[in-house]
C-alpha cells in the first residue's frame, strides 16, 4: 500500500538528470532545464522537439530556387570588401596589380588571371572613379539580385561572368603583325576591373525581370548608356563588357529555363556547362592564335 505522506520525487531534465526542472515542454510534456529550453510561439519547447519540428519544415525558396534570406546582401558586401582591400593593396604594393591583372598573352600559363582581374582596378587615387563606379553599380544590382537568386547562385553567376569577361577580352584582342607593333595590340595590353562581371549581372537582371513580367525599361537604358561609354572611351575594355554580358545572359537563361521546382537541379548542370563553354573558347583561341615571334613568359 502506497504511503500518501511519502514525498514525491522532483522532476529532472531528461538530457541533464542532475538538474531539477519544474518547467515542462509544451510539445512533449517532459521537464526541461534552462539550458534545454527554447522559446516557442506559445510557452517553451525542449531542444529535442525543436529539432524534430525543423526536420519536418520545408525551407522557403525564391522563384528561382534560392533560400529565402532576410534580404541582407552579404555576398555583395563581401565582394565589395575584397575589391576595396585589393585596391588598397595595389596602392601599397604594385606587384598586386602585376600578378592579378588579365593579359591575354599570359592567360594560357597563368589561368588564375581570368578570375583575379575582376578584383583589381586602376591602381591610383586619381582613378578612384574606376573602383568607385563599379562598386556602386555592384551594390545597386546586388541588393536586388542576391535575395532573388539566393546567395549561392548569385556568387556562382558573378564569378562565371567575371571569367566570361576575361575570355571575351581574349577572344577579341588584336594580335601583332610584327614585333614592332606588339605594344599597341590587345594581346599584350592588360585589363582590370569588375565591369565584365557587373555587365553579366545587368543581363541577368534584365532577363530575370522579363521572366517575372516586371519592368525592364530602366535596365535597358542603363545597358545602352554603359555600352556607349564602353565603345567611346578608349581606356574602357568593351571586349570584357561584351564577354561578361553574353556569359551573364547565358547563365540567366539557364536559371529561368529550370526555374520550376522539379527542374531546379538542372540549374547547376547548366551553369557548369556555361563555365565549360567559356573555358573551351579560351583554349581554342590560344590553340589557334599565331604570333610573328616567340613569346617567352
Amino acid at each position: 500500500m502506497t504511503n500518501p505522506a511519502a514525498p514525491q520525487q522532483a522532476p529532472t531534465c531528461p538530457r541533464h538528470p542532475d538538474r531539477v526542472s519544474y518547467v515542462s515542454c509544451q510539445r512533449c510534456g517532459r521537464p526541461t532545464c534552462p539550458e534545454c529550453q527554447r522559446p516557442a510561439a506559445v510557452g517553451i519547447q525542449c531542444v529535442d522537439c525543436v529539432r524534430e519540428g525543423q526536420r519536418g519544415t520545408r525551407m522557403a525558396r525564391t522563384q528561382f530556387g534560392g533560400r529565402v534570406t532576410d534580404g541582407d546582401p552579404i555576398v555583395t558586401k563581401v565582394i565589395i570588401g575584397i575589391c576595396v582591400a585589393v585596391w588598397i593593396g595595389q596602392l601599397v604594393w604594385p606587384r598586386v596589380t602585376a600578378e592579378m591583372q588579365f593579359v591575354p598573352v599570359l592567360g594560357d600559363t597563368e589561368p588564375w588571371r581570368f578570375l583575379t582581374a575582376a578584383f583589381v582596378h586602376a591602381p591610383s587615387v586619381q582613378d578612384f572613379w574606376h573602383i568607385g563606379f563599379n562598386m556602386y553599380a555592384l551594390w545597386i544590382i546586388g541588393q536586388y539580385l542576391e535575395p532573388l537568386l539566393g546567395r549561392t547562385r548569385y556568387v556562382a553567376i558573378y564569378l562565371i561572368s567575371a571569367v566570361g569577361g576575361s575570355v571575351g577580352y581574349e577572344l577579341l584582342a588584336s594580335t601583332p603583325n610584327s614585333i614592332a607593333d606588339y605594344a599597341r595590340t590587345g594581346w599584350f595590353t592588360p585589363t582590370v576591373g569588375a565591369s565584365g562581371a557587373i555587365f553579366g549581372l545587368f543581363l541577368v537582371l534584365f532577363i530575370l525581370n522579363r521572366h517575372l513580367g516586371r519592368a525592364t525599361g530602366g535596365i535597358l537604358v542603363l545597358l545602352v548608356i554603359n555600352a556607349v561609354i564602353g565603345f567611346t572611351i578608349p581606356s574602357v575594355a568593351w571586349q570584357a563588357h561584351l564577354g561578361g554580358a553574353v556569359t551573364g545572359a547565358l547563365c540567366a537563361l539557364v536559371v529561368t529555363a529550370a526555374a520550376s521546382p522539379g527542374r531546379r537541379v538542372w540549374q547547376w548542370a547548366g551553369l557548369t556547362g556555361v563555365l565549360a563553354l567559356v573555358v573551351v573558347l579560351a583554349m581554342v583561341r590560344y590553340a589557334t592564335v599565331q604570333l610573328p615571334f616567340v613569346v617567352v613568359h
